[in-house]
């Protein structure tokens, strides 16, 4: 469980903002007739102006990852492709980044309305959201993260909709990969641990409207609800410090979901 200082975290919140410069690229093109590879070209282009690198494009897969943006609609939970899919009013559109500056990773997702959605929609989103809201204000030294993980389905089970088991967070640093994974729903068979100064987690709760279950589309990369039920994805990367705590990916003044 690699534990980071506090020069390198100052490192990692460097790649937040331009992460985050990433993300209103991506928001600014929430709007019917858009496609969705005209956002993801923005994203690329606004990282690559910072000198960083898209972390998504190339990575590994029975096909490579073909962009710097996952863009899921609807009932595509994650890992969405861009294409010359368009976007419509009352969709609901997951984007998901990941960037690298001077050797060091940050990543964060949010899901967007486009235009006006319906209110279980709506709510969806809030309640995705409130989850993540939920775990990082419960990060401190010491805790097990399996109360948080407890703590975030039992909300949003609560709620009326359901948590993914089959994709979880992450610690990150200079890999977007790092032990340990950080589930978002509690189970016995899970590798918990304890949250440690220094550790930096890719929190990223999927929440489904429907059903839990999600299945692998015939591109290899998008991951859909197998009921075909709506999606929402939320994630910062955040650091616990002496202090708590620290979102690496909102904006420059505080700003950003879940905060």
């Amino acid at each position: 469980m690699p534990l980071k200082n506090q020069d390198e975290i100052e490192l990692m919140r460097r790649a937040g903002l331009v992460l985050w410069g990433a993300h209103q690229q991506a928001a600014r093109r929430m709007e019917p007739g858009v496609t969705t590879r005209e956002v993801d070209q923005a994203v690329e282009d606004c990282i690559t102006s910072h000198n960083a690198i898209p972390l998504f494009k190339g990575v590994p897969g029975e096909v490579p990852f073909p962009a710097a943006t996952c863009v899921s609609i609807n009932n595509e939970v994650v890992h969405g492709i861009p294409s010359s899919r368009t976007l419509s009013e009352g969709d609901v559109v997951s984007i998901d980044i990941g960037v690298k500056l001077d050797g060091w990773c940050a990543d964060a997702a949010v899901t967007h309305p486009v235009g006006s959605i319906d209110a279980q929609s709506q709510k969806l989103l809030q309640v995705t959201e409130h989850s993540l809201r939920l775990a990082i204000g419960a990060l401190r030294k010491g805790v097990r993260w399996s109360k948080i993980a407890r703590k975030m389905q039992q909300y949003i089970e609560g709620e009326g909709f359901s948590v993914v088991e089959e994709l979880v967070g992450h610690a990150i640093g200079r890999e977007l990969w790092e032990p340990p994974q950080v589930p978002n729903f509690f189970s016995r068979r899970m590798h918990d641990f304890k949250v440690k100064q220094g550790l930096v987690l890719a929190i990223e709760p999927m929440v489904n409207a429907g059903k839990k279950e999600v299945i692998m589309m015939p591109d290899h990369w998008t991951v859909a609800t197998r009921d075909g039920t709506r999606s929402a994805h939320f994630e910062h990367t955040i650091a616990i410090t002496e202090d708590g705590p620290r979102v690496l990916t909102c904006g420059p003044d505080g700003q950003g979901w879940a905060m």
